[in-house]
């Protein structure tokens, strides 16, 4: 059994996550906007094994290297958007006016990889579109979905690496699931992947 818990966080209010395996009380954060006291009052003293993430842009991963180093947490991104760590031009913070710090993955993943949190696991689904490596982390009846999926909507694609046929392609793929998963994205609402399929005009 999971625990989710959620902060909106910066600008360009972004969602971040603790999701906890309640057994061993392990925890992983999903996209890390900044390292600012209100994300660490919402971390406390979680025992935080990942940081998670579901693509490199700047906006997801402004904190990245404090809290890796404050929690000796490893740093888990796909193989494709791994260089945005690193270049505020891929990360878009320099064309964005927005503020890039380099941070260091520890775990590269692609889909179908899996992990392990506690008695929990987490499948690594690659659902490219917004970004080329843009994933999508599910654990138990949850999936968090970066700006893949939104609330009614979907990420934008007209950035550099985006592509409005894969994230057609990457949302017909989370369609095709058959649970009513709890769906947590980057920004906005929370939603469920039922409602999105009736209702989001992007996956049908």
């Amino acid at each position: 059994m999971i625990d989710v818990k959620s902060v909106c966080l910066g600008e360009l209010e972004n969602n971040c996550y603790l999701l906890t395996d309640k057994e061993s009380g392990k925890s992983a954060l999903v996209d890390c906007t900044d390292a600012s006291e209100k994300m660490l009052s919402f971390l406390e003293s979680a025992d935080l094994e990942y940081i998670l993430l579901t693509h490199g842009h700047y906006d997801h991963i402004g904190g990245v290297q404090e809290i890796k180093e404050r929690f000796r947490a490893k740093v888990v991104i796909s193989q494709a958007d791994a260089g945005m760590l690193t270049s505020s031009k891929l990360s878009l913070a320099a064309f964005c006016s927005g503020i890039h710090h380099d941070a260091s993955a520890d775990i590269l993943v692609s889909d179908g990889d899996m992990l392990t949190l506690g008695n929990t696991k987490i499948r690594v689904m690659a659902t490219p579109g917004h970004t080329k490596g843009g994933i999508c982390y599910i654990a138990d009846d949850v999936i968090f979905t970066g700006d893949t999926l939104f609330c009614c909507s979907c990420g934008r694609t007209d950035f550099p690496g985006g592509s409005f046929i894969e994230i057609k392609d990457s949302l017909h793929r989370l369609a095709a699931l058959d649970k009513n998963y709890t769906l947590y994205p980057g920004h906005e609402a929370f939603s469920t992947l039922d409602f999105e399929k009736k209702n989001n005009p992007y996956m049908n």
